[in-house]
């Protein structure tokens, strides 16, 4: 009876332990799964002005975009023309025309990248239809996101600048303001970047415009003019790999700190850890199975040692019958 209890015992703990391996789940580490793209904007123009009219009835609004990309595209229209109730008995007038005009926005898990060109432009608005607002030779911006390096952002405005009729001259990077009797005041900012830790922003030209044409039944425009600009945030790039293997404990973390366990445990003072290791299998290599292995080893130990002790006293009564 008790050699089949000993074989009893040593047969459940031999087919619960591979059932619990082959059941359990590995331990994996929590946290990002994968890099994040990385978003760019490409626009080369933009409108955001209020045209007032004579009569004072109302005011129209001329929000237009020519060429506004979200990555991954790319435009290459050269004319933009609207109409506007109310103003030159609602015949379409031009808002820009140019020789080439090009958007382009990429984006990956690597990469980001926003992309505007103009070549030979004239921008008008409405109330001065022979009078451009603006005229330029060449404007770009460009603004690139890579991971693990900064973001970078480009403009550059090329060749001569005419701004009401008037070629100006422009500072980088500065304000220049043209005004115009009779006809109104525009603040031009050349050449605007931003660049953040989170991405990047390039504008070649901005311009704030403050009109009184009184032509057409427009008595003034009020807003803001964009001409070639490119956006980018950056991808957050390949995520670090977690500690080392082996079963060794204080492996690097994430958040590059080393010495620490996971769920927000601390390290004894003193500097040895005495505690079990088990919190931090997910950085060492261990797996969710290592408790039940465990428990696997002390059953079968617990089985062998039971069958020794039945064992060794069915040796011992033998001489004590044989000798009764």
């Amino acid at each position: 009876m008790p050699r089949r209890l000993a074989a009893t015992l040593v047969a459940a703990a031999l087919t619960a332990g591979p059932a619990v391996l082959l059941g359990a789940v590995p331990a994996h580490a929590t946290g990002d799964h994968g890099p994040a793209r990385g978003t760019a904007d490409a626009v080369v123009l933009r409108t955001g002005v209020n045209v007032g009219l004579l009569n004072k009835t109302l005011d129209v609004p001329l929000n237009v975009a020519l060429n506004e990309v979200h990555a991954p595209a790319s435009a290459s229209k050269t004319a933009l023309t609207v109409k506007l109730d109310g103003i030159d008995h609602g015949r379409p007038f031009s808002v820009l025309r140019a020789d080439a005009a090009t958007a382009r926005a990429t984006a990956d898990r690597r990469k980001a990248e926003g992309y505007a060109n103009v070549v030979r432009a004239k921008v008008h608005l409405p109330g001065l239809p022979l009078l451009s607002l603006i005229e330029v030779q060449q404007v770009t911006a460009k603004a690139v996101c890579e991971a693990g390096t900064r973001a970078r952002a480009e403009s550059n405005v090329l060749g001569s600048v005419r701004v009401l009729g008037q070629k100006v001259t422009l500072t980088a990077g500065g304000t220049t303001k043209v005004k115009v009797p009779g006809t109104g005041e525009v603040r031009l900012d050349l050449s605007k970047k931003n660049v953040t830790s989170k991405g990047a922003a390039a504008t070649a030209l901005d311009l704030n415009v403050s009109l009184n044409p009184l032509k057409l039944n427009v008595a003034d425009v009020q807003g803001r003019v964009t001409l070639a600009k490119a956006t980018c945030t950056t991808p957050r790039g390949k995520a670090p790999e977690q500690g080392g293997s082996g079963g060794t404990s204080g492996g690097q973390t994430s958040g590059g700190s080393s010495g620490g366990q996971t769920g927000g445990g601390t390290e004894p003072a003193g500097g040895k850890d005495t505690g079990p290791r088990t919190q931090n299998l997910a950085e060492t290599g261990g797996s969710s199975a290592t408790p039940y292995l465990a428990g696997g080893a002390a059953l079968l130990l617990a089985a062998g040692a039971g069958s020794m002790v039945f064992a060794r006293r069915r040796r011992s009564a033998a001489p004590q019958g044989g000798r009764g």
